[in-house]
């Protein structure tokens, strides 16, 4: 379309012309407005329209900035590590000002667009660019950061799929054959069928994924496409990931992360692990891809050309791309061109890398083994939670991520679990409930988040019937959270929410009860996901908690509560952010290696410990055999409809 080529004035025009459009977005007003309410209180307001950057002298004492990005499910995020960043939530772009010991300063939001349409998610990655430019400029006014103390740029971002052609234009991905979308999200469930007949292939390279690819993967979205869309096809000239597709439009460098490419593409990233130990790590020439398995899938031309189309070559995360910003990107960003930029991650990864060694000063005193680092488990906590845990061997996880190798970490086997649906499901079950609204308004007149009014209403509840712990108040009350399909340890996409307790009640106390069902179900899908994972190799004993859902208090208790282990939360909970930033500033230079920045520039909080109370272990044990029988029954009930429509 003529307008992607226009001029920068016509085209944050038609970005605001694509939020006015009858279609369907993934988030509705109500979600909006509730989302709103929740961040007012997380967040300092600020304006929704576009704002360009103001002129502002430089400080007299330049300062070293290091610039982070982050897309986020329905958001664009992004972070300065040093002093400076931005952060999007579900509601849009929201910008957070560090100081240089990454302690934040202040923040602001607006929003981005989505679509969705059953099971398929879509984006726009001109969308994406024009929120994050407009982003960058109005974050380096409001913290009257001047271009030139940006001394590094590093993007992560959700691992969704972008087509574009040979001039690096836009190519639809949607059936509606709008060319502004051109992003399959990660979310996105089109392509179940194709993923159950390409673990039907049984390749080698399957036992990388926990034995076989999840349709939230690449290879099964390629795949639909191929097969639905010829025309889009034919005419895609690069296939990448999100974060690859960002560092690709900042430097014109088409070298793609190990972490997208082996964690999302099937890429064998251990085909480089004599390559660590280069002092400067160059761009790798792609030699992890296995060409008997995309023939095999059905996907041979993208073999061709040395598999031009998917990544001719790999780096480590923070490797230097390019020759730094091109000359146009730094003028729609207002930086410097030439500023370098680091090999990108996806956002749960960038969260691992901003809170992994968030660990008490004391704790790290005491501890002198490296591999100290092997016994945590980081809970990225969004709207769906990722498990990231690292190991010095690789280990084969049946139904769990991984082994990926240096996808994370370097040098460190990836393991990587997850649940689907969490803070989307929290939205959902309370935004579908009929005293949501009422709710939703008391929350907001207080300027609280509609989280901390259920969190009230329950200890309410708690005092009013003599009981001892909150926890108690769902004794009759069982959720099975996967109503987007259980990513792990199951790996069962077919599988499907369960509630076990529900009345004629429409109250405000059964929507709390409602929540804090949820919210336990949750916890006990980690539960069962760190317990699948010790059993298997990881000796687990620690973990840390981000995101937006790590801020919500009664949240993190019951995880610990039921998982059994302390969470220690980081000093400044946006570890995407910070983990992005790092990227920066290891390209820049300022840190020689990933693990020596992510040291200097983690820093932990708070540690929430489990309750010592036999009755709350006994209590947990418990519920948690009932959820582990609710999946149990499903899949007797799956069989019995199976058989009956045989």
């Amino acid at each position: 379309m003529d307008y992607y080529k226009e001029n920068r004035e016509k085209k944050l025009e038609s970005r605001k012309s694509m939020t006015d459009t009858p279609t369907t977005p993934l988030l509705d007003n109500s979600y909006q407005n509730h989302n709103r309410h929740f961040y007012f209180n997380r967040f300092n307001s600020f304006p929704n329209s576009a704002v360009e950057m103001t002129t502002t002298a430089p400080p007299k004492h330049l300062r070293s900035v290091f610039l982070g990005v982050d897309v986020g499910t329905g958001s664009a995020r992004a972070v300065c590590g040093a002093a400076l960043g931005m952060i999007c939530e579900a509601i849009g772009l929201c910008f957070c000002l560090f100081n240089e010991e990454g302690k934040l300063l202040g923040s602001a939001s607006s929003p981005i667009q989505i679509w969705k349409d059953g099971d398929c998610v879509e984006q726009s990655s001109t969308d994406i660019w024009l929120a994050i430019c407009t982003a960058v400029k109005t974050a380096c006014s409001l913290g009257n950061v001047s271009k030139e103390e940006v001394k590094g740029l590093g993007f992560a971002a959700t691992c969704s799929l972008v087509a574009v052609d040979s001039e690096g234009e836009p190519v639809t991905v949607s059936w509606s054959g709008d060319t502004r979308r051109n992003i399959i999200v990660w979310m996105d469930h089109r392509a179940v069928k194709q993923a159950e007949r390409i673990n039907a292939s049984n390749s080698p390279v399957l036992q990388y994924c926990g034995g076989g690819v999840s349709p939230e993967m690449e290879p099964p979205k390629l795949l639909w496409v191929k097969e639905n869309l010829q025309e889009s096809w034919s005419m895609t000239f690069r296939w990448m990931d999100l974060s690859d597709w960002l560092t690709y439009k900042a430097t014109g460098d088409d070298t793609r992360s190990l972490c997208t490419t082996v964690c999302k593409w099937t890429y064998l990233g251990h085909a480089h692990m004599q390559q660590i130990n280069e002092k400067d790590s160059r761009d790798m020439e792609a030699c992890g891809w296995d060409d008997e398995f995309w023939e095999e899938i059905g996907l041979g031309d993208l073999v061709d050309g040395h598999h031009a189309k998917i990544g001719r070559s790999v780096a480590f995360p923070g490797h230097a791309l390019g020759s730094g910003l091109t000359l146009d990107a730094a003028k729609e960003l207002g930086l410097m061109a030439g500023t370098p930029v680091g090999t990108a991650l996806i956002d749960a990864h960038a969260g691992g890398v901003g809170v992994m060694e968030s660990v008490p000063a004391s704790d790290s005193e005491s501890i002198v083994d490296e591999d100290a680092i092997s016994r945590r488990m980081v809970l990225v906590c969004g709207t769906s939670t990722c498990h990231m845990a690292v190991s010095r061997t690789k280990l084969f996880i049946p139904g769990v991520w991984g082994p990926f190798w240096s996808a994370m970490v370097p040098e460190y086997w990836l393991t990587e679990g997850g649940q689907s649906a969490t803070g989307a499901l929290l939205d959902y079950v309370i935004e579908n409930h009929i005293a949501s609204p009422h709710l939703a308004n008391r929350a907001a007149s207080r300027r609280i988040s509609i989280f901390d009014l259920l969190n009230e209403i329950l200890e309410s509840m708690k005092q009013d019937e003599g009981s001892q712990l909150i926890s108690a108040l769902t004794k009759d009350m069982h959720i099975l959270p996967d109503f987007h399909g259980n990513r792990s340890p199951v790996a069962d996409p077919k599988s499907k929410g369960m509630i076990s307790g529900l009345t004629l009640d429409t109250s405000e106390k059964q929507l709390a009860l409602l929540y804090l069902a949820t919210v336990q179900g949750i916890a006990y899908g980690t539960r069962h996901i760190v317990e699948h994972c010790n059993a298997n190799g990881h000796k687990i004993d620690t973990l840390l908690a981000c995101g937006g859902l790590a801020k919500n208090r009664l949240f993190v208790q019951e995880h610990a509560d039921i998982i059994g282990y302390p969470i220690i939360l980081p000093r400044e909970n946006e570890s995407v952010l910070l983990g992005a930033s790092i990227l920066g500033a290891v390209a820049s230079k300022k840190y020689p290696t990933v693990r020596e920045a992510m040291k200097a520039m983690n820093a932990a909080g708070q540690v929430v410990y489990p309750s010592k109370d036999p009755k709350v272990k006994k209590y947990h044990a418990a519920k948690y055999s009932i959820f582990r029988d609710l999946y149990e029954q499903q899949q007797k009930h799956r069989s019995l409809m199976a058989e009956a429509l045989a």
